[in-house]
C-alpha cells in the first residue's frame, strides 16, 4: 500500500537528490520524491521510520507527522517551485492556485500558514519574490524590466519599492554588495 511523508525543508532539486540518496542506502522502496514529498511503495513501520528520520535530520530535513504542518509546508513548496521554477509567473493567481492544489479553502489555508508561521502567506510570496529578484540580479543575465514582468510585477517601480521594503536597499543598492546578501529558501 503507497503511503506518502512529508518532509520539512526539502526547497529544491539537490534536496531530492540527498533523500533519494537515503532512501536508497536504506533500501526504502520507492515511487517519487518531490519537494516535501516522498511517496513510498509500503508504509514504514517503527524503528525503519525512525532511523529513516534520523538521517533526514542529519542534513536538514525532518517527517511532518501532523496535518497542518503538512498543509503549510506543502503551501511553502507550492510558492518555491513556482516562483523559483517557472519561467514567468504572469498571471498566477496565488489564492486560485494554492485553493485549487491543496483542494481546500485560501482562507483558512492563508489564517493557517499566519498562526503557525510569523508572516503571513502573502509576505512569504513576497519573500520569495525577492530573494529570485536577488538570484536574476545577481546573474545579470535580464535587465529589472524583464524581472519584473517574469515576476508578476506591475511596473519598475513597484518591484523596487517592494524590493526596498523588504531588503532595506534599492535593486542598484543590492547589485553592488549582491553575494553576502543572500539568503538560502529554507531560511525565508
Amino acid at each position: 500500500m503507497k503511503t506518502v511523508l512529508y518532509i520539512k525543508n526539502m526547497v529544491c532539486p539537490r534536496c531530492i537528490m540527498a533523500v533519494e540518496g537515503i532512501l536508497d542506502k536504506m533500501g526504502i522502496p520507492y515511487t517519487t520524491v518531490s519537494l516535501g514529498e516522498i511517496t513510498l511503495k509500503e508504509e514504514l513501520m517503527g524503528e525503519i521510520k525512525e532511523d529513516l528520520n534520523h538521517r533526514l535530520e542529519k542534513v536538514g530535513f525532518t517527517i511532518i507527522n501532523d496535518r497542518k504542518s503538512q498543509l503549510i509546508e506543502q503551501m511553502k513548496n507550492l510558492v518555491i517551485e513556482k516562483v523559483h521554477g517557472s519561467k514567468s509567473l504572469e498571471g498566477v493567481k496565488w489564492p486560485e492556485y494554492i485553493a485549487n492544489v491543496l483542494n481546500l479553502d485560501y482562507k483558512y489555508l492563508s489564517s493557517l500558514f499566519s498562526s503557525v508561521e510569523s508572516i503571513t502567506f502573502e509576505q512569504y510570496i513576497i519573500h520569495q519574490k525577492i530573494e529570485k529578484v536577488k538570484e536574476l540580479l545577481v546573474y545579470d543575465e535580464v535587465n529589472l524590466k524583464e524581472i519584473a514582468y517574469q515576476l508578476d510585477y506591475s511596473s519598475i517601480a513597484y518591484l523596487s519599492n517592494q524590493f526596498k521594503k523588504v531588503t532595506g536597499m534599492t535593486p542598484t543598492q543590492f547589485k553592488k554588495g549582491a553575494i553576502q546578501n543572500r539568503k538560502s529558501l529554507d531560511d525565508i
